[in-house]
């Protein structure tokens, strides 16, 4: 199929994208990478009546890092976080699920943010900011705000970006001393989406010994499904235990809701191993 018929501008500036967006409301859907926004105008699941194409706003292209943060603006793509070191360094959990996105040629043109925006509740970086309790830099012709992740998902393909704004940047915390990170997930074939994945952040006290530990997991709901697991310490069994007990999915084409479950629990203790391994690791060189 070919998309509806629709209007396009390429401002050259924010401000004047951001005119554009407010000029259109509703009817306009922001272009970056459009590696997930070109198949929906395809398939025709969306028919906006106006692209605001933000190519030319170079000054969004960036990942920059301080003592506590690490920023990614809206035209970075996945390739240039992914092969970004501070970045790596500073928050792992970036460069593990990045790894994981689609493949290559995708990567080397989709953007980070743009996936966030999207709000895939399979989309690897979704669950990223929700793990890390990240937030949203929006931006309409009247004013800026940050949403933090737990208010950011709303729903399935749905994001708390309003008709008229803008996502400037995602910000992920940086990783802490004595912390790890892990992702891993299953699918199909490499590079289709995940039929389950698993984040995981784990966190030793001073003397080495695991004082909490959270998860998120991609395509198990609508939007990313953060878990604490904590109360299960170091056995990483009875973890897995308790996600199998706590996700919900729904079955579709690619798997039963059995199925998915069972994948929650295993990639649980997986990546709650890993991520234990990477905090021990960092707290000894810490």
């Amino acid at each position: 199929m070919k998309p509806s018929p629709f209007g396009y501008s390429r401002p050259a500036s924010v401000d004047e994208a951001l005119s554009t967006l407010a000029a259109h409301g509703s009817n306009a859907k922001v272009l970056a990478g459009g590696q997930s926004l070109l198949p929906i105008l395809s398939m025709r699941l969306a028919a906006p009546h106006h692209l605001v194409d933000i190519n030319r706003l170079t000054e969004l292209d960036y990942v920059r890092l301080d003592a506590s943060t690490v920023r990614v603006g809206a035209l970075a793509r996945h390739a240039r976080v992914l092969a970004d070191t501070a970045a790596r360094v500073a928050q792992p959990l970036l460069a593990q699920a990045l790894r994981l996105v689609a493949h290559a040629t995708i990567r080397n043109r989709g953007t980070t943010v743009g996936s966030i925006v999207h709000a895939d509740p399979s989309g690897e970086m979704t669950a990223v900011l929700a793990l890390l309790g990240g937030s949203v830099r929006v931006a309409s012709k009247s004013a800026h705000r940050d949403v933090p992740a737990d208010e950011f998902f709303l729903g399935a393909l749905e994001s708390a970006v309003a008709p008229g704004e803008l996502a400037l940047e995602a910000s992920f915390p940086v990783l802490g001393p004595r912390s790890g990170t892990a992702f891993v997930e299953v699918s199909r074939r490499q590079g289709d989406y995940a039929v389950c994945g698993v984040g995981a952040l784990v966190e030793l006290d001073g003397d080495g010994a695991l004082s909490s530990a959270r998860t998120a997991y991609l395509s198990v709901s609508a939007t990313p499904l953060v878990l604490d697991v904590s109360e299960a310490g170091e056995d990483f069994a009875a973890a897995a235990a308790l996600a199998h007990e706590q996700v919900d999915p729904e079955a579709d084409i690619h798997a039963t809701a059995d199925y998915r479950r069972h994948l929650a629990g295993v990639l649980t203790e997986r990546a709650l191993r890993a991520a234990h391994a990477g905090a021990v690791e960092r707290s000894a060189h810490g």
